[in-house]
């Protein structure tokens, strides 16, 4: 016997799950020759308060936190695409996350490469699924494919979220959205001079079986 940590699982009950799972599988392992996968997402909200976490100190000097605090500047949201042919993130930071935010930043995919079809892995927020956001995609030779119902895990650009969280916000504690938008800003720069291709996605996971998810004898 010992002591181990908790976890919770949800499993999707998207009665398509299958097929949309070996979707965007697919897509990550053969990306299109017509076009380049992006996964797209919201990350935040980003509060102004002090966060818990690790960083590098003095021994005997560790960073002391305020144990109160008032939340009266608002929240941001960021918008953000992950890039699987260079690994780099593109990114937005707003005050909103509408429909009219999302395709915005759709835009600014559709300028960075203009000559190719892009595939664009995404949740089913309802923004993502907005007529105006449909119909601009549809002229527009953007594909968007949605994940499983419970299935975020399925979108590559989660991973990136955990880091951004990790290196740029843990044991922090900014006094304004510019102070703590240029800390992420810093570290997706360095992130993104660094970057590889995205490859081999869950490899050696149960989902990779062909059977998956199991059925009960």
């Amino acid at each position: 016997m010992s002591w181990q940590a908790t976890k919770t699982w949800k499993a999707s009950t998207d009665p398509d799950f299958t097929p949309k799972m070996r979707r965007i599988l697919d897509l990550y392992d053969q990306p299109p020759a017509d076009g380049r996968v992006l996964c797209v997402d919201e990350f935040g909200p980003l509060n102004l308060q002090p966060r818990p976490g690790r960083s590098w100190r003095p021994h005997g000097q560790p960073v002391r936190l305020r144990a109160t605090y008032t939340r009266d500047q608002g929240v941001r949201h960021m918008i953000a695409g992950l890039d699987l042919a260079t690994g780099k993130l593109d990114y937005r930071i707003r005050d909103r996350k509408r429909w009219r935010e999302f395709l915005a930043f759709l835009k600014t995919l559709r300028h960075r490469w203009p000559d190719e079809r892009l595939y664009l892995i995404c949740d089913n927020f309802s923004p993502h699924k907005h007529p105006e956001v449909r119909a601009w995609c549809a002229t527009n030779r953007v594909e968007l494919v949605f994940l499983p119902t419970y299935a975020s895990w399925l979108n590559w650009i989660e991973a990136e979220f955990a880091a951004v969280r990790y290196f740029a916000l843990n044991g922090t504690d900014h006094r304004s959205h510019p102070e703590q938008d240029a800390a992420i800003g810093d570290y997706i720069r360095w992130l993104n001079q660094r970057a590889r291709p995205k490859s081999g996605f869950a490899a050696g996971s149960k989902i990779r079986h062909p059977d998956y998810p199991f059925k009960a004898a």
